[in-house]
């Protein structure tokens, strides 16, 4: 069953649904590899000038990893391997991304979020960087190009949630707007944006990714969490089986 939809909304802008809802789209090995494939084919579609990552249910963005998914102790750390793609092919898309942030926007949802260019929020955002509780070392590299050192230590550190309101007066939501609204107030901003000339947005986005080192500031980032998995704690798998 494929935990990720894709639609064609207008010329030059894709939609991209996370679409496990029973699970508040939290990510198993599968959907990863789906989104894996779907970010390999945007980033070769020359036509492409905006996506958005949206959801099928405005209960969630997405809730972070699937703690749930029946893993040993080596599809824990190939399932890291997928996250750590994920986030770098994110980061690396040669268009402007925009993210829907519905409902629970919480740990790879948040980066997920963060990685995106820009966010439109819905009035049921519930946003944290989670990890620090149970130790995941992810968050600086995405977050503090977007709210400051001192903010993103805050946020990350605590893993206190985020709603609407604040998420827009901190710069992490361009726009706020009732939830069953948000995806389509994306695309609305995607359009705008897709009106633009397309070398000149592809510019745009690697001078912006140049600019803040985001491709480097990820790939080190990357190499801690996998790190992690690997030889530390790593992230809990429900079912797992064999020695760490």
């Amino acid at each position: 069953m494929t935990g990720l939809q894709r639609a064609r909304v207008a010329d030059g802008v894709e939609v991209l649904r996370l679409d496990r809802p029973d699970r508040r789209n939290a990510m198993d090995t599968a959907t990863l590899d789906e989104l894996l494939t779907a970010f390999a084919e945007l980033a070769a579609d020359e036509t492409l000038r905006v996506a958005v990552l949206s959801t099928t249910s405005t209960r969630a963005l997405c809730a972070g990893a699937d703690v749930a998914e029946a893993l040993d102790r080596a599809g824990g750390i190939a399932r890291m391997e997928r996250f750590a793609q994920v986030y770098q092919a994110l980061t690396d898309l040669p268009v402007p991304t925009v993210a829907v942030c519905v409902g629970n926007v919480v740990g790879a949802g948040a980066e997920f979020a963060a990685a995106c260019d820009l966010r439109v929020a819905g009035d049921n955002l519930k946003l944290a960087w989670a990890g620090a509780k149970l130790g995941v070392p992810v968050g600086p590299a995405r977050l503090v190009p977007l709210v400051g050192l001192s903010r993103a230590k805050e946020l990350i550190y605590s893993g206190r949630t985020v709603g609407a309101e604040e998420a827009g007066r901190i710069g992490l939501a361009e726009r706020v707007v009732r939830a069953d609204e948000a995806e389509a107030a994306a695309v609305e901003l995607a359009n705008e944006l897709a009106t633009r000339p397309g070398e000149g947005l592809r510019r745009l986005k690697t001078m912006f990714r140049d600019y803040e080192d985001l491709s480097g500031r990820t790939a080190r980032e990357n190499a801690t969490l996998l790190d992690w998995q690997r030889y530390g704690a790593g992230l809990p798998q429900g079912g797992m089986r064999g020695g760490r």
